[in-house]
């Protein structure tokens, strides 16, 4: 059904900020019929993780984010980072220019990364012809920015048609270019203190019911209230160090047409040992305080999520991933959830920041070997 003033519509949606919400169905509105799916993931993400090359597929996921919001004028518009890609929906007044983001930002992720990104753009009608719903909720994540949650299969059912090559969106010519400003993977990787970084993906086995909604409720709390867990990016934020480890990813993301890529290198190296001296020593800087984004950036950072299924990336002890893997493998056994988790000794981040004096900075969290993407080939439980 097209609602009136369709291209305005995610401006509507209420914003909550308790992220056990989530699995509360009133939360959620659906989209408009009109409005269009943006989908991407990276082909054989795990033989680029297999090449310890899980920093540039996050990169590209992220990149598709950053093109979209750049294309846009960085209107809110609403998305999911999804480690090895990303899902996003647009008004019908913007699926143009979405999809010029998307077949540029394919052809980046070809020509600078090496890299086969998969894209599609899939009308929201064509997922309610087939039986499926899109629904969408903004959770405030910090009072500086608030982060999309989507439910009723669409997002699942579209994906998987991407991945049979329907709607698909062709990457554009050799040398086209999205503008990924503000893109960057400044922070070094972040080590785990309690003992393991966990990704965690947790669906459905069928339709989404009741017992669903309750074990998604119970998974937060578990998280939430036990003193063996906590979200992977420590108080005082991600460790830097110069030169940082994505010096090459940003270099290669943030180069016009014409410049050389060595160049770029060197204007990016000068550039991040600037803000290594400026965030290390805490420098203000005019109106910006280090304090005050790297406060900012801990908020804001994105490690939880609801996409059809929850996403999250915690810090916690060997005991407490044993006891979480339990639960789920009891829901999985009755019936009711299939979920896939993947552990490693660190996480990474992934930056989008189209300004660091503005406080709707966004940092995309991942597990740093394999994350996300590993935890989604590790699934267990019924189909």
């Amino acid at each position: 059904m097209i609602q009136a003033d369709s291209n305005r519509f995610y401006d509507s949606v209420p914003v909550f900020d308790r992220f056990a919400d989530i699995a509360d169905p009133s939360r959620y509105q659906p989209l408009p019929d009109d409005w269009m799916l943006g989908l991407a993931d990276v082909v054989q993400s795990t033989k680029a993780i297999e090449e310890n090359r899980y920093k540039a597929v996050n990169m590209a996921g992220a990149a598709v984010i950053a093109a979209v919001a750049n294309a846009l004028g960085n209107r809110d518009f609403p998305f999911v980072f999804g480690g090895d890609g990303a899902s996003f929906a647009v008004p019908p007044a913007d699926s143009a220019t979405a999809r010029r983001a998307l077949a540029d930002t394919a052809a980046w992720v070809r020509d600078e990364l090496n890299l086969a990104l998969r894209v599609a753009l899939v009308p929201v009608s064509e997922v309610h012809r087939h039986g499926f719903a899109v629904n969408v909720a903004r959770f405030a994540a910090s009072p500086n920015v608030a982060y999309a949650m989507f439910s009723g299969g669409g997002i699942a059912w579209a994906e998987a048609a991407m991945k049979r090559g329907d709607y698909a969106v062709s990457p554009a010519a050799p040398g086209a270019r999205p503008d990924l400003g503000g893109l960057s993977c400044r922070f070094s990787e972040i080590p785990t203190t309690r003992g393991t970084i966990v990704s965690l993906l947790v669906l459905p086995a069928g339709e989404v019911d009741a017992r669903f909604r309750q074990l998604i409720g119970e998974i937060i709390a578990l998280i939430e209230t036990s003193p063996e867990a906590a979200r992977p990016v420590p108080a005082g934020g991600p460790p830097l160090n110069w030169p940082p480890q994505g010096l090459e990813l940003e270099a290669r993301a943030t180069r016009s047409t014409g410049i050389p890529l060595a160049l770029q290198r060197l204007l990016i190296g000068l550039r991040t040992a600037l803000s290594y001296i400026i965030i290390r020593f805490r420098i203000r800087i005019g109106t910006f305080v280090p304090a005050t984004y790297i406060n900012q950036l801990v908020e804001n950072s994105d490690f939880r999520k609801y996409d059809d299924a929850l996403r999250m990336v915690i810090d916690c002890s060997p005991k407490f991933a044993r006891s979480l893997e339990a639960r789920l493998a009891t829901a999985a056994a009755a019936g009711i959830a299939r979920y896939g988790i993947h552990q490693q000794d660190r996480a990474m981040m992934t930056c989008f920041t189209p300004s660091a004096l503005r406080s709707d900075h966004v940092h995309f969290i991942d597990g740093a070997l394999g994350g996300y993407a590993l935890a989604a080939r590790a699934l267990k439980g019924g189909s």
